[in-house]
């Protein structure tokens, strides 16, 4: 799964080099990639949390692309929008971060949720 997660990275990287402002408040910004995500039918993102001062943020993403509708599965299998969220975040952060998926189609939900937190091991 690595290898998927690495070219969500990547695709993150870029989309959020070529595709958005990245210098903008933060607000400014997310509202941007959520538009952005929804209007490329991406996804629809929406931010649960996020903590400023820590970097850690939860967001959702319902109607994506490459996960919704699945049967369950028992798993996880967003390792793509893993990286592609990380990629984005740390594009826009100067950070290194990582996003885990916590929920999933795949795994009975009806959105998938991503933690995302800025990676201590990579500063």
């Amino acid at each position: 799964m690595d290898i998927f997660r690495c070219a969500g990275r990547e695709a993150g990287e870029y989309f959020a080099r070529k595709m958005l402002n990245l210098d903008q408040p933060l607000d400014q910004f997310v509202s941007e990639l959520q538009k952005k995500m929804q209007d490329l039918k991406i996804g629809v993102l929406r931010i649960e949390h996020i903590d400023e001062e820590s970097g850690k943020i939860i967001l959702t993403v319902a109607e994506d692309a490459d996960c919704s509708g699945l049967p369950v599965l028992g798993e996880t299998v967003c390792n793509y929008d893993e990286g592609f969220i990380a990629g984005i975040l740390s594009t826009y952060s100067g950070k290194p971060y990582t996003a885990i998926e916590m929920d999933c189609w795949a795994t009975g939900d009806r959105v998938c949720r991503f933690h995302a937190d800025v990676d201590e091991d990579q500063k």
